[in-house]
């Protein structure tokens, strides 16, 4: 908790030196629109994750076992921790310095900058700093666009939060069905499965890595395209200039 007080004193005081803003250019502060934009978020990631749940279940021909006994503190405890960790991660490479890279640069570059950065944290999060290329590269495209989309949905948005609510709605669906610590197979245990090889390994992987946020970069841009009040803003995260 002190590091997410740490990380957003640090962005407000960026903020004030560099563009005379304050911690609310990044929309942080909760509302009732962003409350509403959280929890649309994180409800549909969480939906569109269970389908490519389902499709790897078909495709890999996977038997689920439920838990024995669910464990429902666990599960409060892994919201927690996510909600912490998606939070920080949000804040630090789609809060203050995204706002001010596409300030001082410009949308596109602000965007890119954003994602790679992203991608690149993720090999070292991950712990695959010695692994094979090929490793690292997929980790860096998947996490990268996923960075991009939700920096995307930063920028369209003028807060953190929808974004939020997708970066923390995948992570936490994934603990239900997967390995993952400190907190994973909450709910459900693959007891077997098939086993892809070569090309058809990195083909399945692409989709399922790619496909959770495809939907979601589509259904933002549709949104924003039916011009819905809920998502659109009548101003640009650009200081000053006004969305056409």
């Amino acid at each position: 908790m002190l590091g997410l007080l740490v990380i957003i004193v640090v962005s407000w005081g960026l903020l004030h030196l560099i563009l005379n803003k304050n911690i609310e250019s990044i929309g942080i502060v909760p509302s009732g629109k962003r409350t509403i934009q959280f929890v649309i978020g994180m409800v549909f990631i969480m939906i569109i994750t269970l389908l490519n749940i389902y499709i790897e279940t078909i495709v890999l021909d996977i038997d689920w076992k439920l838990q024995y006994s669910i464990n429902y503190h666990s599960i409060l405890n892994s919201f927690v921790y996510h909600l912490r960790s998606a939070l920080t991660e949000d804040l630090v490479f789609r809060g203050a310095i995204l706002y001010i890279l596409i300030n001082k640069l410009s949308v596109n570059w602000g965007l890119l900058i954003s994602a790679l950065c992203f991608g690149i944290y993720h090999v070292f999060s991950y712990g695959l700093t010695e692994a094979r290329i090929i490793t690292i590269l997929y980790v860096i495209l998947i996490t990268e666009f996923t960075g991009y989309v939700w920096a995307y949905t930063f920028h369209k948005t003028r807060s953190i939060m929808l974004g939020l609510g997708f970066h923390l709605g995948i992570n936490l669906m994934n603990t239900f069905f997967f390995e993952s610590q400190p907190y994973g197979e909450l709910i459900f245990k693959a007891i077997s499965k098939t086993q892809l090889t070569d090309w058809s390994w990195l083909g399945f992987n692409l989709f399922k890595g790619l496909f959770p946020t495809v939907i979601t970069l589509f259904t933002v841009k549709l949104s924003l395209s039916y011009d819905l009040n809920l998502f659109k803003t009548k101003q640009s995260i650009i200081s000053n200039e006004t969305i056409v």
